[in-house]
């Protein structure tokens, strides 16, 4: 008989449903029984700090790869786009879950009777529908009060919104969105990943496209990791992995790793699957106060994927995204070093 597998997670609402769907898939495959392993990780202590301030997203899996270190868990899922650009050498991804849609929403706060929605209601949260980004500004007016602590995510929409308030916002997806609806905010800016997965696909008033707002590296898809070497465990995981994604993935994992940059830092990459098993793959590096962009793009192959974000890595880095880092990174310091 099979071992069992120890999944390692964070207990959040998305992460449990990330695991718990690794862990059916793992199992429809005739894979072994598997088992989740909760592991309350420094990001998940610290709800009411901004990411920016405590470190960034690496504190999401943190605890959880020290646990796959000791050997106390099997296999860690995580969100790709919290995993740090560098892994640590004794770990690996082995497989990735096909991804969701990858792009940025905006969600605004439902005007219905002040009734809370649910997950599943078919809803329409403005009186209007949003199918653009000069409809998205006209409703919001001048200064909205948006929900967010990405600094990737307001840098882009600074150039968008150059009035607008971001504050940051933590805590389960459901907890967000009810704070919009009361009025803490006028808009939240998340992952339509995590709102399609978690069934709240209805609450998206509007999807922001690439061209506006680059999304996260790894942004909409789960990943797994391992300990190197594991060849068990991976011969368990390489069942359900999903070979577009992970091409996805490392091309923008790669821009990420040319460029030096870490979870909290202006840095957007998608790489989109074409026809003839190419990628297209987009990136932008963006100063905080968005006064300055600098794009890259390419198309390759899938099988040089790595190469692929390399290349458009360097490309960035040619046209000045090194001084646009080093200012968000000198900037980030100071914001630390003032912290008690």
């Amino acid at each position: 008989m099979s071992r069992e597998l120890r999944i390692g997670t964070r207990g959040s609402q998305l992460a449990l449903w990330q695991a718990n769907t690794v862990k059916r898939r793992i199992e429809e495959a005739r894979g072994p029984a598997c088992r989740i392993v909760v592991i309350k990780t420094s990001g998940d202590r610290l709800q009411e700090a901004p990411l920016s301030e405590v470190g960034g997203k690496r504190l999401f899996v943190k605890e959880i790869e020290d646990a796959l270190l000791r050997d106390e868990v099997d296999l860690a899922v995580h969100s790709s786009k919290d995993m740090p650009a560098v892994l640590p050498e004794e770990l690996t991804i082995a497989a990735v879950l096909p991804r969701e849609d990858p792009l940025d929403a905006v969600v605004l706060p439902v005007r219905a009777n002040g009734k809370e929605p649910r997950a599943d209601a078919a809803l329409s949260p403005w009186p209007f529908a949003l199918s653009s980004i000069d409809d998205l500004v006209s409703a919001l007016g001048q200064s909205p009060s948006i929900g967010t602590g990405s600094v990737r995510r307001i840098a882009q929409l600074t150039r968008l919104l150059p009035g607008a308030r971001f504050t940051p916002i933590r805590g389960n997806l459901d907890t967000r969105l009810r704070k919009l609806d009361e009025g803490v905010h006028d808009a939240l800016v998340l992952a339509a990943a995590g709102l399609r997965r978690l069934g709240f696909a209805s609450r998206i008033t509007l999807t922001l496209p690439a061209a506006a707002c680059v999304p996260a590296p790894g942004q909409g898809i789960v990943a797994i990791e391992i300990r190197d070497g594991d060849d068990d465990t991976r011969r368990s995981v390489v069942r359900i992995d999903d070979r577009a994604a992970g091409a996805a993935l490392k091309a923008e994992r790669a821009v990420v790793e040319a460029l030096g940059g870490g979870c909290q830092t202006p840095i957007g990459a998608l790489a989109t699957p074409e026809d003839g098993d190419m990628l297209q793959l987009v990136a932008v590096v963006i100063a905080l106060d968005g006064s300055r962009a600098v794009r890259g793009q390419a198309r390759g192959p899938r099988e040089r994927a790595a190469a692929l974000g390399a290349s458009v890595g360097a490309q960035l880095l040619a046209d000045g995204a090194g001084d646009i880092l080093a200012d968000a990174h000198h900037a980030q310091a100071a914001v630390e070093g003032l912290q008690p």
